[in-house]
């Protein structure tokens, strides 16, 4: 691999064989760096040569994802897996100490799990999936179907999954990975440097591509849209049936929490544009039954809610929102996330 000035490659065998990034003393004061869906440890590398050099600073590549070992996700314990292997990833490295945990994404719900079995020194919470889990759920976290469907592998786009398997690297389709990365993960118009863009979704495509990795399995609902989650894989481990971390302001020992969140995210917002009750209402998927039974999940507002239930009960909760970005502003606004990110770490050592 050819890295970034100051960023080493190494693997590492704990619950899973993982591989990883780091950067920094290997006596730095620990940040782990934790990618969502569709991406890798590699989508924190640009950060690495400018952190502030009393941070050790690790980027894992999380179970089917990246060139960690591809062990399947039992999706019936939501992020459990992931939150398992992050431990067992730390206590590989021979770390005990409290550490920073940053959650793109999906991977919010794993570190708040972490952070349940053990104590960490901050969370930060980088445009993450809902407390209540991604699609199908009213803004209280009750699921609009009792089978959740609407949610989990059997709601993803068949072109794009086989676009994936077939390692499709063209602009040639909008469920292109290449143009889903762009359209999705930035902020509209953001682009990468050309060479950097190919890192990246050499990336992507390292994905998994099975019913144990993504999407996952799926089963027939009577409800609409006729798909329910399965109990494997990575869309289904994030399911509302399976994931959740609206519990957060119950933790006992309350670490700091900053949310940094892109303003114009279309991945994780109060109108995704990739969730069900979004798409039914603007007829792109037919049949809606209708925002009393099927609305739009209202992510923001209920990480939001989470948060200030976080606050009410004695924890320390910080919120940045990066009006312009989208649903990777470490990314499209990455001086600025950065400085922010690290001003949070110092203000909590």
């Amino acid at each position: 691999m050819d890295l970034m000035p100051g960023v080493r490659a190494a693997e590492v065998d704990g619950r899973i064989r993982t591989h990883y990034l780091e950067s920094g003393p290997s006596d730095g004061e620990p940040v782990v760096l934790v990618h969502g869906n569709l991406s890798t440890g590699r989508f924190f590398e640009h950060l690495m040569p400018g952190a502030p050099e009393r941070y050790r600073l690790l980027a894992p590549d999380m179970r089917c994802f990246g060139r960690s070992e591809p062990a399947p996700i039992d999706a019936t314990r939501g992020l459990g897996d992931w939150a398992d292997d992050l431990e067992g990833f730390l206590d590989a490295l021979g770390i005990d100490r409290p550490v920073h945990l940053v959650g793109w994404s999906t991977a919010g719900a794993a570190i708040a799990l972490v952070a349940r079995a053990r104590r960490v020194a901050s969370l930060t919470f980088l445009d993450p999936v809902s407390p209540f889990g991604f699609g199908g759920v009213f803004r209280d976290g009750r699921p609009c179907w009792p089978d959740v469907a609407g949610s989990g592998a059997g709601v993803a786009n068949p072109e794009f999954v086989q676009r994936l398997r077939d390692a499709d690297r063209s602009e040639d389709s909008p469920l292109s990975p290449r143009n889903v990365m762009n359209a999705t993960y930035w902020r509209a118009g953001h682009r990468e440097p050309p060479a950097r863009e190919d890192v990246l979704l050499d990336e992507i495509l390292l994905t998994t591509i099975s019913d144990d990795g993504y999407p996952g399995d799926a089963v027939p609902s009577e409800n609409w849209p006729g798909a329910a989650p399965g109990t494997r894989g990575l869309l289904n481990a994030l399911s509302p049936k399976y994931c959740d971390w609206s519990w957060l302001p119950t933790l006992a020992e309350k670490p700091p929490v900053l949310w940094t969140h892109g303003g114009a995210d279309i991945v994780v917002a109060d109108h995704s544009a990739l969730e069900l009750g979004t798409l039914g209402a603007g007829g792109v998927v037919p049949g809606w039954p209708g925002a009393d039974v099927f609305p739009p999940q209202p992510m923001v507002t209920q990480i939001r809610d989470v948060l200030e239930a976080y606050r009410a009960a004695g924890g320390r909760a910080e919120i940045e929102i990066f009006e312009e970005s989208g649903h990777g502003p470490h990314v499209d606004d990455a001086q600025r996330w950065s400085a922010t990110f690290f001003s949070f770490l110092d203000s909590v050592r």
